[in-house]
């Protein structure tokens, strides 16, 4: 482990919420050592005032580094390879490279997840009884969409920005975990993303964060 961090990191947040996968993945790409707090849904504690102070927004995860506080998980893990992992590719430093892993980041935000998570929360976290499984896959059929735009970008990509594994990566993988994790839906066969994210289970960080059956 690296003792750069003299041990002073948190994370705030329960293991199955992507987005803090997301960081974990990124501090085991890092290897960072860590303190995980667990917080959010069963565990509570995200809506009590000392976790309001630190993330007003009272989601997670939150990063504590010293007396340093910051919330995004996107935002979390630009600043740990800053912090942290000069020189990584996992964040690159040229500007026309930096920026396009960064549209990544935004887009994973913006486009991908507000699609996502209605498909995820029907399919993981509803019991099946109360599910309405024509519903489900008029939004399995919107995601699919959104999906394609990646496929169409890997088909020339060994990953998302190049040749180099990026937090790009990270973001969208953790996703695609979801995606290709759901079953009892119609989705269309897309190679290109198969074949990235097959890439994915021999990193360490994501057999550990991103693998695990989803809850």
């Amino acid at each position: 482990m690296a003792d750069s961090n003299q041990g002073q990191l948190k994370i705030w947040g329960r293991a199955n919420s992507v987005n803090v996968q997301k960081v974990l993945w990124c501090l085991r790409e890092l290897d960072l050592a860590y303190e995980r707090i667990d917080a959010g849904m069963a565990f509570g504690r995200n809506r009590e005032p000392d976790y309001l102070a630190m993330n007003p927004n009272g989601r997670v995860p939150t990063l504590v580094d010293g007396d340093f506080v910051l919330w995004e998980s996107n935002s979390v893990m630009r600043y740990l390879v800053l912090e942290y992992g000069q020189g990584s590719p996992l964040y690159p430093q040229a500007p026309k490279r930096r920026t396009s892993v960064d549209r990544w980041l935004d887009w994973t935000l913006s486009t991908l997840q507000p699609v996502d998570r209605p498909v995820f929360w029907a399919l993981v976290r509803t019991p099946v009884e109360k599910r309405d499984m024509v519903a489900i896959q008029k939004d399995v059929d919107a995601e699919a969409v959104v999906w394609g735009i990646v496929e169409a970008h890997l088909e020339s990509r060994r990953f998302i920005e190049g040749d180099q594994f990026t937090i790009a990566d990270i973001a969208l993988g953790a996703y695609a975990r979801r995606w290709l994790g759901v079953e009892g839906v119609t989705k269309p066969k897309l190679p290109n993303l198969d074949r990235w994210f097959a890439q994915f289970a021999a990193r360490p960080g994501f057999a550990q964060f991103i693998a695990p059956p989803m809850t």
